[in-house]
């Protein structure tokens, strides 16, 4: 029985990731994908940070088609009929390559052919059915009557994982742990991005919401620039979502954000392109897998490297160092011969010495923290409120203007114990 070095299930960023690092030392390497090319299911609109990978990556991102450098930051707070926003830009966001907007249908395509001109083979269109054991040892994969014989799989299947699942590694999904999100990719000239947004030639803005654009369930909107396209959408927790009463369907809720002012005036004549959903980890540090087991590894999402920060959104870093990390490790364990798990142990090792897993850890209790529905209904309802009872001037004459506040964020309920008991929590997080 003939086994090659790797076959990596999942043609995503950590999949192409290892399989690039593996091509690095002439090791044979497959990777099969199930859809019609790498990054045609991949419904990511969002960002990549380079500064926490620019030291692992090589060249491999050398010529990457990015759309945008992020040199604004927005984030909003929407109300039922009003909204707050701040608008963040710095020097350093514009004098360094520290995030990109990328379209991943693009990105992860480029980045399979780069990978084919290095002689890996990239099977699109392959859908995994099983592995194959022997003993108490993954040896490959099966597809329908295929059989791909490998020293070590690679599981970058995506945030379901079936192959971490049957591998015993990861358990069944619980809807606490998950989010649906929908996108939409809205093309728009050059001219009016840059307009709009208040941002020069192949310079991009980067916009989160949460509040009204959830109807208060756990979750939010984003928006991101892109060359000649906006990439919007929403996420909303699978938890809160089934348990919403009155039912509401995400396509309404998307809708619903659409028609707001804030977002019409942004995509104004802009012309639908794509439409996609998809299933996002949530859990953070809390929902990882176990990452390996006797002649298999777990990368990127499949593993629950992802990270909602409430004010940022990360996954795709970790995607790619994962992938790189994994590749050094079954380097090691091609080196010693043995793709036991006690050797391809170390992988999960390389990871804590990086931010990948230094950076989860110290954010663990975000997911908690953010389970509580004042973060998505009374707080982006109330900051709203009172910057408008601020701003607005009727018959009634207001008073000195610190005595107005104050009683104002007292009668808001601002200042009651519970609202301050849950900002003195946010110093833990």
């Amino acid at each position: 029985m003939d086994k090659i070095d790797a076959v990596i299930v999942g043609g995503g960023l950590s999949g192409l990731s290892c399989a690039y690092k593996l091509a690095e030392k002439d090791m044979q390497v497959i990777v099969v994908e199930r859809g019609d090319f790498p990054g045609s299911k991949n419904v990511t609109g969002g960002r990549l940070y380079l500064e926490p990978i620019k030291s692992i990556v090589g060249d491999m991102l050398d010529g990457a088609p990015f759309e945008r450098k992020v040199v604004r930051e927005r984030w909003s707070l929407l109300g039922d009929d009003n909204s707050i926003s701040i608008d963040f830009t710095g020097e350093k966001f514009k004098q360094t390559n520290h995030s990109y907007t990328i379209l991943r249908a693009y990105f992860d395509r480029w980045l399979s052919e780069k990978l084919i001109e290095k002689g890996v083979y990239v099977i699109p269109k392959y859908r995994v059915d099983d592995l194959l054991w022997e003993g108490d040892t993954i040896v490959g994969v099966r597809a329908g009557e295929e059989e791909i014989y490998a020293n070590v799989v690679i599981a970058s299947d995506g945030v379901l994982s079936f192959m971490a699942e049957k591998a015993g590694l990861k358990q069944k999904m619980k809807p606490k742990n998950y989010a649906v999100g929908i996108k939409e990719v809205i093309e728009l000239s050059e001219e009016k991005i840059n307009d709009r947004f208040n941002v020069d030639v192949n310079e991009g803005c980067a916009h989160l919401f949460i509040g009204d654009v959830t109807k208060g369930m756990f979750g939010g909107g984003f928006l991101y620039t892109n060359k000649e396209t906006v990439s919007l959408g929403i996420v909303v927790g699978i938890k809160a979502l089934t348990e919403k009463t009155p039912t509401i369907e995400t396509h309404a809720l998307m809708d619903d954000f659409k028609d707001r002012y804030e977002i019409g005036r942004l995509i104004d004549g802009g012309s639908l392109v794509e439409y996609s959903a998809h299933i996002i980890p949530e859990a953070g540090y809390n929902g990882i897998s176990k990452l390996y087991g006797n002649g298999i590894i777990v990368t990127g999402d499949a593993a629950g490297f992802a990270l909602n920060m409430g004010v940022t959104v990360r996954g795709m870093e970790f995607a790619i160092a994962s992938g790189i990390i994994a590749a050094e490790s079954v380097i090691k364990a091609k080196e010693a011969e043995d793709y036991s798990e006690k050797t391809l142990a170390c992988y999960e090792s390389k990871l804590r010495e990086t931010f990948v897993l230094k950076d989860l850890y110290t954010c663990k209790d975000i997911s908690a923290f953010l389970d509580n529905d004042s973060f998505f209904s009374f707080y982006p309802n109330s900051f709203p409120d009172l910057v408008e009872k601020i701003m607005w001037f009727g018959e009634e004459p207001k008073g000195r203007i610190g005595k107005y506040l104050w009683n104002e964020m007292k009668a808001s309920g601002l200042l009651s114990f519970k609202r301050l008991k849950e900002l003195y929590t946010f110093k833990n997080v």
